[in-house]
């Protein structure tokens, strides 16, 4: 256990924006394959949909591997993940917003307009992640 205590400690100590590639990569991996399957059981036409399902059901195990292995937080669970919710709303509507711009007007396949959307969202979310919902608090 105290091998497990300090290789987490010593995780912790990687600059933040590495972890969060790591991390974000392990996530990002997750939601496109929620969204592919998504994609192949409802069809294309309803890509919104799709995507609306992925960030959902992407969003828990997203919180738990920002808060632990991201922002190594101690704070409260509840009040971080009322803030992850928010930073979702924004990433996920950004999310939509390009994914539609990528399929209707650049008539990108959905499967690929997608990654890039996740791609390029990551950023704007690892902003709000840090400066926000996971933002650490320095004793007066």
């Amino acid at each position: 256990m105290d091998k497990i205590l300090l290789l987490y400690k010593n995780w912790c100590k990687i600059p933040d924006k590495i972890r969060f590639l790591i991390i974000g990569a392990i996530n990002a991996a997750i939601s496109y394959v929620i969204f592919a399957i998504a994609v192949f059981l409802i069809g294309d036409k309803y890509y919104q949909i799709c995507a609306a399902l992925q960030w959902v059901i992407s969003s828990f195990f997203s919180f738990t591997n920002q808060k632990l292995f991201v922002f190594c937080t101690k704070g409260n669970w509840i009040k971080e993940y009322l803030k992850c919710c928010t930073t979702w709303l924004v990433s996920y509507l950004l999310n939509v917003l390009i994914l539609e711009v990528f399929v209707q007007y650049l008539h990108l396949n959905v499967y690929i307009a997608q990654f890039l959307s996740i791609f390029t969202v990551s950023v704007v979310t690892y902003v709000m992640f840090k400066y926000f919902a996971f933002k650490a608090h320095k004793a007066a």
